[in-house]
C-alpha cells in the first residue's frame, strides 16, 4: 500500500469510527444522526437530491432524525460504504443499481441494455409495484432501498464516433466493475476496461482506454468532454442511483420515524427528476458549445440485435428473474 491509500485508509477509518459513534451516542436519546456516504460531487443532480431528502426527514421528524452527508467518497467507493452499511457502521448511501448488482442480483435486472423502451417507460417501472419489490430485494444483505433517483441513460463516448458496433471493435471502453455491463462490452465487440470513476478522465486523456459509458453529465461534471469529443447517445442502460439503509439500522426506528424517511424520500424522488430534466439540458448545451463535443444518434436496432442474448440468460437465472423481466417488458411506456 502506497503512502497516498494508506493515509486515505486511516482518513477514512477515523471518519468512519466519528460517524459511527455520533450514532450510537444518540440512539434513543432524542436526536438520531444518521450518516449518510456517497461519491457524487456536490454540484451534481443526484446530490441535490439527496440534501433534499435531509431536510424532509428532519423537517418531518421535528428534529429527531438529522442526516449528515459525506459527499465526494470521503468515506470509499460505493462498494466499500455498502459493505460498511450491511454492518451498520454507516447508516446511508446513494449507490448505483450497477454496483448494487454484487450485493443483491436482482437489481442487476435494471442493468440490462435496451431493456426499456424509453424515459418514460423506465420511470413508470420504477414508480410501479415493481419497483417496490426490487427496493425490498436486498433485505437479506442487510439493505433496505427507500427510493429510486434518476442517473440518466447511459451512453458511449470515446476519441471517435460510434455510430454501429462495428466501430467498437477492439475499442478498450472504461465500464463499471459490474458482470452485466462488462458482457455487454463484450458482445457488442470492445474490449471492457473496468476501472475507479476517479481515473477516468487522465486514462482518457493518456490513450489508457479510447472511450467510456455514462449519462450526460459524466462530459461536464466530471469534464470528460475536455478529453471526449463524441457522444454517441445509444442509451443503452437506464440504471437508477437507489437510496439505501441499513437494515439493522431502519429496524431500530420507530414506525413515525419509518414514516418520515419514507415521505421524505417519495418528496426528494420528484425534486430530483425536476432538477434533472432542467440540468441534463443544460450539460447538453455547455458540452456541444463549450467543450464541442459532437452528439451521434446511432441506429440502435444493432445494438440490440448484438446483446438480446443477455435477457435470455437472466431469464435462465430463475422463475423470479423471469417474472420481473417479463413484467417490466409487458408494462405499459406511456408517460406517467
Amino acid at each position: 500500500m502506497n503512502i497516498f491509500n494508506k493515509n486515505r485508509a486511516i482518513l477514512i477509518s477515523v471518519l468512519i469510527a466519528g460517524a459511527f459513534f455520533l450514532y450510537k451516542v444518540t440512539l434513543g436519546k432524542g436526536q438520531r444522526n444518521l450518516i449518510l456516504a456517497h461519491n457524487m460531487s456536490t454540484d451534481h443532480p443526484v446530490h441535490h437530491g439527496i440534501v433534499h431528502f435531509a431536510k424532509g426527514v428532519e423537517d418531518r421528524s421535528n428534529g429527531e432524525l438529522s442526516v449528515r452527508i459525506y459527499p465526494n467518497g470521503q468515506l470509499g467507493s460505493e462498494k466499500e460504504i455498502l459493505s460498511l452499511i450491511q454492518i451498520g457502521a454507516i447508516t446511508m448511501t446513494k449507490v448505483s443499481t450497477l454496483s448494487l448488482e454484487s450485493f443483491s442480483p436482482y437489481f442487476g435486472i435494471l442493468n440490462l441494455p435496451f431493456l426499456f423502451s424509453d424515459k418514460a417507460h423506465f420511470l413508470g417501472v420504477l414508480d410501479s409495484e415493481i419497483g417496490q419489490e426490487l427496493l425490498s430485494s436486498a433485505r437479506s444483505q442487510r439493505l433496505q432501498g427507500l427510493t429510486f433517483y434518476e442517473a440518466g441513460a447511459r451512453s458511449f463516448y470515446a476519441h471517435k464516433p460510434i455510430r454501429t458496433p462495428e466501430d467498437m471493435k477492439g475499442m478498450k471502453i472504461r465500464v463499471m466493475d459490474n458482470p452485466t455491463a462488462i458482457r455487454m462490452l463484450e458482445l457488442l465487440g470492445g474490449k471492457p476496461t473496468p476501472m475507479p470513476y476517479g481515473e477516468v478522465y487522465t486514462a482518457l486523456q493518456q490513450g489508457v482506454i479510447d472511450g467510456a459509458e455514462n449519462n450526460v453529465t459524466a462530459l461536464t461534471v466530471n469534464r470528460h468532454g475536455e478529453v471526449s469529443k463524441f457522444y454517441s447517445l445509444d442509451q443503452h442502460i437506464f440504471a437508477p442511483d437507489t437510496l439505501i439503509i441499513s437494515q439493522g439500522v431502519f429496524d431500530d426506528l420507530s414506525e413515525d420515524e419509518k414514516t418520515s424517511l419514507r415521505i421524505a424520500a417519495g418528496e426528494s424522488t420528484f425534486f430530483q427528476r425536476d432538477l434533472w430534466e432542467k440540468k441534463v439540458q443544460e450539460y447538453e448545451t455547455a458540452a456541444r458549445d463549450k467543450l464541442g463535443v459532437e452528439f451521434i444518434y446511432p441506429e440502435k436496432g444493432p445494438f440490440i440485435e448484438k446483446v438480446s442474448i443477455l435477457h435470455k440468460e437472466y431469464m435462465n437465472k430463475g422463475k423470479d428473474f423471469e417474472r420481473i423481466i417479463q413484467k417490466i417488458k409487458d408494462f405499459p411506456s406511456e408517460n406517467p
